[in-house]
Formats: C-alpha cells, structure tokens, sequence
C-alpha cells in the first residue's frame, strides 16, 4: 500500500477506522442535539427523527466544503511535524483519536452532553505541547497557537452566546405569536397541531444540517492529518490543481510583497518578508514546467506544500500589520491570490468526504437515548415546551452555521444545551434549572480540554517511545 512495509500498513488503517469510529461516536453522541426537541415535543416518532436527522447530517457534510476542516489541520503546523519517520506521524495521531475517543465514549456512556469538538481541540493541543518534551527545536511551536487562541475563542463563546440568545429568541416568541400552545408542555402521547410540527422539523433540520457541515468536517480533517502524515508524498498536495495557475498566483503574492515599503518594518514583518522571498524561490525552482503534482517526484511533493504554506501564512501576517503598506487594490489583490494558493494544499479527496458523512450518518441512527434524556428531562425541572425548544434549536443552528462560514469548529452540543437552559431561565428564571445536571455539564466543560491534553500528550510520548 503506497511503498508501506506490512506494519505501517496496519497502523495506517488502524488510524483511519479510528478516525471513522470517532466520527461515528460524534454522530451518536450530538445526535440529541438536534432530535430531543422533536422527540420530546411529540412532533416526530424517535426512529423517524434519528434517520431524518441522519440523512441531514450526511448531507451536511458533503455541501459543507472544508474550511473547518482546515481549520483542524492547521492546529498542528503540519510542515513542521511531519518528519522523514513515518512512525512518529502514526505517533501524532494514534494518541489524538484515542485520546478523543476515550473521552467522548465515556461522556456518552454516562449520559453528559459533551463537545466533540472540545475533545479534538483538546487532544490536537496535547500532541502539540507534548513536543516540547521531545529532543529537537519544537518547543511550544508546535503548537499553531494563533488558530489554538481563534479556535478556543469561539468554543468559550458558543455556550455564553446559545444560553443568552435563546432568551431573547423566547422574547420575540413571546411578542409575534400569541397563540399560548406553543408555551405549554406537550400532553404526553398527543401529537401537536401542524404548524408546530412543521417548525420543530424545519429547526431540528437546521441543526442537523449544519452539525454534519461544522462537526462532520472535523472527521474530514482528521483524515487528512493521517494521510498528510503518514502519506506526505500522496497526499500533500491536490493533483487536480494546475501547478501553472499556482505559480502565478505565489509570484503575484511575492512582488506585491517585494514592492513594499520596508523601512518601517518591525523584526516579525522582516522575518514574513524573507520568508515569503525565499520560498517564492524555492516554489518556483522546484516546479519548473511541471503542470500537475503527479509531474513532481513523490518525495518533492511535501516540499512544495511547504513553500505555499508558509508563503501563504507569512502574507497573511503582514496583511494584519500596520507597517505593511500597500494599495488598496494590491490588499485586494494578494487577498485573491491567497485564497486561490491555498487550494493546492486545501483539499480533501471526495472519497474522504463521502466515508466521513456516512459514519456520521450512521453514527447519528445509533446511540441516541442516553443524551436525549439529559437533554430533554435534566436540564430544566419541567419538560420543554414547543416555544422552548424551537429556540435553543433555531439558536443552535444559526450560531453553527456562522462559525461554518468562517471556518471555526464550534460546540453544537454547547449551543444547543445552554439554548435549552436559556429557553428554560426565560420562563421561570435560574430556579427552573436543574442545578446537579447544570453543574455536571458545567464540570465537564471545564475538564474536557485539560483531561484530552494530558491524555493525549501523554499517550503520543508513549507511542513515540514504542514505534
């Protein structure tokens, strides 16, 4: 398999049934998310609203594009990591899934909602900060901190902004619709009128929807670490992209940047700017008249994805800086060519894609009913009402799909769960939350990142230590 001796083989698909069993976890795990409403309301049969959110995950994933799942890629600078010893990749990210793994199987198992995305941020960082103890020049730069600190930003807001939007949203309830069945609890076994019905489906959907296109692609970046690792020549860079048109957009970037004035420049804006010089140089060489990355040699390859991340991120940095001066239309410009560079190295095959959306469909059919308890029955001291869970799920999806948009792994679990909570202050105040089961998610908020980074960190010395 690719030149792999029979041992690497073996740990290559241990990795990635790993990877597609996290995703199946993830899927049975944030299930709830989206069906405790619907079951819980009356307004949709439980096996009927596992499958329908099922296929709505599935589908989610396969239109959400990768910008997420970039996202999770580049928390480890992967130029970096990724050495000649393909056993230490296998390493990085055997101890990153089953540190996840372990965690979300035992949340799960014990009933407590818990973010997925959490525990993979969680286990990423511990492979990073575990580096600092490994001989070399890594230190705390194997972290890429910069998308740590974005990424850790929008996980701390997610449950503040869920619990305090789904208040207001229970407000404008409140003002538009005066029709009171939609503020009571469902009558056990009796089925709602239509119209609730239909506004249930509609945000159940939403929230599958865009669960499968923001966690889903947390899975597709997890394969695309293993295959970028272990598979560096293969994978590094997408063959479909003409090398050409690639050239001309890093030579673009690099005479915008060589035009600059750099005489206010501080030491961080010199350093992009040589930077940015010397891999220009380095790209070109190595590409020649090749057009396509199967012309280049296989051992190449990562090369070259090197020179364009490290174009591409030392461009970004100097657009962020004051003492980067350029016109209004080269910003435009280099902006462009960016986006358009980081194609060759921002991809996923369609075959990762399409196995990531079918574990986390499959995944979502399975598993369901200890979450959706918690959910439905623990977390406020009455059962929801129709108004209730509209909102935390219209709230949900929407704080989801803003953070797909701008490429940010956010905590469809936190969202939905402190929305319900929100929905439930907002009828009776603090005292109609369940203060154990508040206090239990609360906890494991809390202890989710620590724990992933020690077992994760841990875990990647140990099998460094043994392969």
């Amino acid at each position: 398999m690719f030149g792999l001796d029979t041992t690497l083989t073996v740990l290559l698909i241990l990795c990635l049934l790993c990877a597609c069993f996290f995703e199946f976890i993830n899927g049975f795990h944030d299930t709830a998310n989206a069906v405790a409403t619907v079951i819980y309301t009356n307004s949709m049969k439980p096996t009927v609203a596992v499958v329908y959110s099922g296929l709505l995950n599935f589908t989610g994933v396969m239109l959400g594009g990768i910008t997420v799942a970039m996202g999770i890629v580049n928390l480890l600078p992967m130029d970096a990591l990724v050495d000649t010893n393909p056993y230490h990749g296998i390493a990085m990210i055997l101890a990153l899934l089953l540190s996840a793994i372990i965690w979300n199987f035992g949340t799960w198992y014990f009933g407590i909602p818990s973010s997925s995305s959490h525990t993979i941020i969680g286990s990423i960082l511990g492979i990073g900060l575990a580096f600092y103890f490994l001989p070399g020049n890594y230190g705390l730069n194997a972290v890429n901190w910069d998308k740590a600190k974005d990424t850790g930003l929008a996980l701390l807001i997610s449950p503040l902004a869920g619990f305090s939007v789904s208040i207001l949203m229970m407000f404008l309830f409140k003002r538009l619709i005066k029709n009171e069945t939609i503020y009571k609890e469902p009558i056990p076994g009796k089925v709602p009128p239509i119209w609730i019905r239909l506004l249930l489906w509609t945000t159940c959907g939403l929230v599958s929807f865009f669960h499968g296109q923001n966690d889903g692609q947390k899975g597709v970046g997890l394969l695309m670490m293993i295959l970028i690792a272990v598979l560096p020549g293969q994978f590094a860079l997408d063959n479909s992209i003409n090398l050409q048109s690639e050239k001309a957009y890093i030579n673009s970037i690099n005479s915008i940047v060589l035009k600059s004035d750099t005489s206010k420049f501080g030491s961080d804006e010199k350093k992009q700017y040589h930077q940015i010089k010397k891999y220009s140089a380095h790209f070109n060489q190595n590409i020649g008249t090749a057009m396509f990355s199967s012309d280049i040699a296989i051992k190449n390859r990562f090369e070259l994805r090197k020179d364009v991340v490290k174009i591409t991120k030392g461009a970004e940095k100097l657009l962020k800086s004051q003492n980067f001066a350029i016109s209004s239309k080269d910003k435009t410009i280099i902006i462009k060519e960016i986006k358009d560079s980081k194609k060759l190295v921002e991809y996923a095959p369609s075959w990762v894609i399409i196995i990531i959306s079918v574990c986390l469909g499959l995944g979502t059919m399975v598993g369901w009913k200890r979450i959706v308890k918690t959910i439905g029955e623990k977390i406020g001291k009455q059962h929801m009402s129709y108004a209730q869970g509209a909102s935390a799920e219209l709230v949900a999806s929407m704080g989801i799909g803003v953070a797909s948009a701008y490429g940010v792994p956010v905590s469809t679990t936190h969202m939905l769960s402190s929305g319900i909570a929100g929905s439930m202050v907002a009828k009776k105040g603090l005292k109609n939350l369940q203060k154990g089961t508040i206090k239990t998610i609360a906890l494991t908020w809390i202890l989710t990142l620590p724990v992933t980074i020690i077992l994760s960190g841990s875990l990647f010395l140990l099998f460094r230590a043994i392969l």
